[in-house]
């Protein structure tokens, strides 16, 4: 299973103390150099999604893994609209994953969300995406249509994948993909994946937003924080399903501004083949 959540080590520097009792919602974001700028936005849009519902009780951890700036006025935003905001700090950067899973051992919540600090929601997201999962009891893990900053769809549900699917789509030029085309649409679920319909228990979903029932998340000692970037949320999400449905819902609306490992450098690229290679040493290697 790889280092749970509670093998973690947190030197961590509370702006605010974290809420002790129970809340409806409970959000991470890790941090690492952000962009000023896009990180406000995320928070922007993520107070006003909370605001279009009806819930009582929220918290928000911003989990700094370096770099950042002073959090205290993105902490004062949360704290005037009533949502204790806590920054975990001090313990440096330990990666995606056990970033995220250092706010998941101090939330006590009904729902999780794992949010990147590059993703807008939309004003009902939240409201939508909480009513489906209060409706749906048997579904643990909740994946929305994801936009770029024209409007167009990305497609983050996955098949799982072969070697040469991840490298041809990551790394190829976009002449040799294009005459992979139609294969690149099978792994990226094209077929079933829209605008319109449910689709349940897409193998694999994006971990740009992944909202979880915390019990569920909890089960699964969160992320496996062997892997420091990329593929933690392919592994969390095939072991999701031993415990729960998994659900596409296209009628919760982000937008996502990530780029792939190939267009931010060779550090990037090898943290990249790195993962994968842990990645398939789990759950077997699938080369063509």
């Amino acid at each position: 299973m790889g280092r749970s959540i509670n093998s973690a080590v947190c030197q961590a520097a509370d702006v605010t103390e974290p809420q002790e009792n129970g809340v409806d919602l409970s959000v991470s974001v890790v941090l690492y150099r952000p962009d000023i700028a896009q990180l406000e936005r995320t928070l922007s849009t993520l107070r006003a999604s909370w605001a279009g519902q009806q819930r009582p009780s929220a918290s928000v951890f911003l989990v700094d893994n370096g770099g950042s700036p002073d959090l205290t006025s993105m902490v004062a935003d949360f704290a005037a609209v009533g949502i204790p905001c806590t920054v975990i700090a001090g313990h440096g950067n330990v990666g995606y994953g056990a970033g995220h899973n250092l706010a998941l051992a101090r939330s006590n919540s009904t729902y999780h969300l794992i949010l990147n600090p590059d993703v807008e929601l939309a004003v009902d997201a939240l409201a939508s995406a909480l009513a489906f999962l209060d409706a749906n009891p048997g579904y643990g893990l909740l994946t929305p249509w994801v936009g770029d900053e024209h409007g167009e769809q990305q497609f983050l549900c996955r098949r799982f994948p072969s070697v040469f699917d991840l490298l041809l789509r990551g790394f190829a030029p976009a002449r040799l993909r294009a005459s992979f085309a139609r294969r690149l649409s099978q792994y990226e679920m094209r077929d079933v994946v829209n605008n319109r319909e449910l689709v349940s228990n897409p193998p694999i979903v994006s971990g740009c937003f992944m909202l979880f029932r915390t019990d569920i998340l909890l089960r699964l000692h969160g992320f496996d924080d062997r892997y420091f970037l990329y593929f933690e949320d392919y592994d969390l999400s095939l072991r999701t399903h031993e415990f729960s449905q998994v659900a596409y819902l296209p009628g919760v609306r982000i937008v996502h501004h990530g780029g792939g490992a190939s267009r931010k450098g060779w550090l990037h690229v090898r943290m990249f083949v790195a993962s994968m290679f842990r990645f398939f040493n789990r759950f077997g290697w699938k080369w063509l």
